[in-house]
């Protein structure tokens, strides 16, 4: 008898479980007066340490993540099944995985796990992508030496007190894992800020535009920074040679982005001019990131690279041949809303689900999860300082506390090359978690008496020129 399963009916099974987990946690969390990222990744740890408790067998294999794809490019190459599972997972974790992938579902579940974590590494494209559709390159050019300053102290001293205390707690380690722990540290979440200073009616504040101005600042000088340690930890070296180059490539990447960036989506623009709007916005934007992406990741740099520039580049004035921006029917942002809206929430609550909370049973772990937040924490208000004069140097740290979707697009890119482990994976989500909760309700008692500015200057940087 002939079977008319359709193979891939698991798959949908299991993305369709984490989307529903991930539409629970972000009613929560809005229902609670939080952002939706940390719904969706609470809800994440949730699904993942309740299940895995009752012992069901697609959660233990998913809370492994990148440990799944490793296993099946393995076992296509040839492998034995056993020393695959030796390769990729943690050894106390290895007997399990083991008896599932050998069991009748084990092909399934290995499937759902890929396609997972396929839809997840979509969805930090597209979030990034966002970032930098909701970053203004005009605006970055007038932003002020006080937001600089505070950038780059808010990256520098972050990463520093990280590596130090990585260095201390961890000394075993290789000093590339040092290093990529402190960059996670020195990220911060313009959305996040960005959405609690509007919730606040802040928006016209001195504090606000030197925060939202160094915090979009930070993305970049993060970026570059995680090009930079990525490509030790790739390469191997941490000689000055070695560093020299990897900055090389990432600034001439971006330069060269930047300048050829306009002219191809101009020529693009005329190739499909017999489209209409929606068809060519959402073609030529969606082809631009990709090939953007995969450009980076050509160049030795993460993908994200790449699609934060094309969020940068691309503009719907550019589109004229459908009429002036104001003339046109539909945004890039609303265009690509519902695919972030599906993708970046799996992300989310599958970083969520690996985080192992029998990790923090050990006092080791606890300790340094504990350091990380301090530092996490000090690291910041130290960026309060390059707000000179008379401005709240108190709220403009505290603005640039929350790490957010980038310090976890940071964590789970450390994760997959190898340089952060489960461990000290579920540290660094404690440290976001922590860092995100406290923000909202410390930046309101901070700027309650900030003096507000003209309200002209006083939108978001998403109002600002896109």
């Amino acid at each position: 008898m002939v079977s008319h399963n359709d193979p891939i009916a698991p798959v949908i099974f299991g993305v369709t479980l984490i989307l529903v987990a991930a539409l629970v946690g972000r009613y929560a969390a809005r229902a609670l007066k939080q952002t939706s990222v940390l719904g969706e990744l609470l809800m994440g740890v949730l699904l993942g340490n309740l299940l895995y408790l009752f012992g069901y067998d697609l959660i233990i294999i998913l809370r492994e993540g990148i440990g799944c794809t490793e296993i099946a490019q393995l076992v296509m190459a040839g492998m034995p099944v056993d020393e695959c599972v030796s390769r990729a997972v943690d050894n106390k974790n290895a007997a399990d995985v083991l008896r599932i992938i050998t069991g009748p579902n084990g092909s399934e579940y290995l499937a759902i796990a890929q396609a997972v974590d396929v839809f997840s590494r979509y969805g930090v494209i597209f979030l990034l992508f966002h970032v930098g559709l909701n970053t203004c390159i005009a605006e970055l050019k007038q932003v002020g030496w006080d937001s600089i300053r505070v950038a780059i102290i808010g990256v520098v001293v972050p990463f520093a007190l990280g590596f130090m205390v990585s260095w201390w707690l961890l000394p075993s380690t290789s000093h590339s894992h040092h290093m990529f722990l402190g960059a996670t540290l020195g990220a911060t979440s313009i959305g996040i800020t960005a959405r609690v200073l509007q919730d606040l009616n802040k928006t016209t504040c001195r504090e606000s535009h030197v925060i939202l101005g160094a915090a979009v600042m930070d993305d970049l000088l993060g970026l570059v920074m995680l090009s930079i340690v990525s490509g030790i930890v790739v390469t191997g070296n941490m000689d000055f040679r070695s560093i020299s180059e990897t900055v090389f490539q990432a600034f001439l990447f971006i330069t060269v982005v930047l300048m050829l960036g306009p002219y191809i989506i101009r020529v693009l623009i005329r190739l499909l001019r017999k489209l209409d709007e929606m068809e060519a916005k959402l073609f030529i934007s969606f082809v631009f990131v990709m090939t953007l992406a995969w450009f980076a990741n050509l160049a030795g740099l993460a993908t994200i690279i790449g699609a934060f520039a094309a969020g940068l580049l691309l503009l719907d004035s550019q589109f004229t041949e459908w009429g002036k921006e104001e003339e046109q029917k539909y945004s890039i942002q609303e265009l690509f809303a519902p695919i972030e809206a599906i993708l970046v929430p799996i992300f989310f609550v599958l970083m969520g689900i690996q985080v192992k909370l029998e990790t923090f049973l050990d006092w080791n772990v606890l300790l340094f999860a504990g350091a990380l937040i301090i530092v996490a924490v000090i690291g910041k208000l130290a960026a309060g300082l390059g707000a000179f004069g008379k401005l709240n140097k108190i709220a403009v740290g505290i603005g640039m506390m929350p790490r957010g979707e980038v310090g976890l697009v940071f964590a789970s890119i450390g994760k997959t090359l190898g340089v952060i482990d489960s461990t000290l994976f579920s540290a660094v989500v404690l440290m976001v978690i922590f860092s995100t909760l406290i923000t909202p309700p410390l930046l309101k008692i901070a700027m309650a008496n900030c003096e507000t500015g003209p309200d002209d200057k006083g939108k978001v940087y998403s109002k600002l020129c896109k």
